[in-house]
């Protein structure tokens, strides 16, 4: 069952205008949709950050009962007002002909040091549906968290990360106290929070049949 009132048969594409085209590029839309109080709206014009689609993973070690996270530089923290070095979950882009699974791991292993035992899908989302079109596929993934790099990334990607090994418990705790402040982190770390008890009893009861 769907709460929304509409679908995407509900919209008119105009026109589909890219204005720059890099690594990422941007899109201009000029479309027209059904209004809920009935008819079509006026021509709108609309921006988008085409920004591809990613996933993000929680390394969970359900016999340590530890979480490893990563600490890396982010341009978009560059304005003054965030410490441009944000703990994070593992995430990656994915590229052209790419399963969600499979970056997933990959990135895992990248960017941490760790090989994934075990990996679920928790949900997907639109990371910022305003003017971004990115989709984000959230994976919860089992690790050996004793097996974890102390430094990790791609140098040829320009990467330096700093691999973190952390009690569920400080975890919890620092999410109440608002240290993380990437919004990937905090929804993984909130759904966590809410189906930890549930998926360590699951995975070390899978472990020991």
């Amino acid at each position: 069952m769907s709460l929304s009132t509409f679908t995407a048969q509900d919209v008119e594409i105009v026109s589909k205008e890219t204005l720059w085209q890099g690594y990422f590029k941007m899109v201009k839309f000029t479309f027209r949709h059904r209004l809920f109080s009935g008819g079509k709206s006026e021509l709108i014009e609309r921006e988008l950050f085409d920004r591809g689609h990613a996933v993000a993973v929680i390394p969970y070690d359900p016999v340590t009962d530890e979480v490893v996270l990563i600490e890396q530089i982010r341009v978009g923290a560059f304005d003054g007002q965030f410490n441009p070095w944000l703990i994070e979950l593992v995430a990656g882009i994915i590229e052209p002909n790419e399963h969600a699974m499979a970056v997933a791991r990959r990135e895992t292993l990248e960017e941490t040091g760790l090989v994934v035992e075990q990996c679920e899908k928790i949900m997907s989302y639109l990371s910022s549906p305003g003017g971004m079109s990115e989709s984000m596929d959230l994976f919860l993934a089992r690790i050996d968290a004793s097996q974890a790099a102390a430094v990790a990334g791609l140098a040829d990607e320009g990467e330096d990360i700093r691999v973190i090994t952390m009690p569920v418990s400080a975890v919890f705790e620092a999410l109440r106290a608002g240290e993380f402040v990437n919004a990937t982190t905090i929804i993984g770390l909130q759904w966590l929070q809410l189906n930890h008890q549930r998926v360590r009893q699951q995975w070390l009861a899978s472990s020991q049949s």
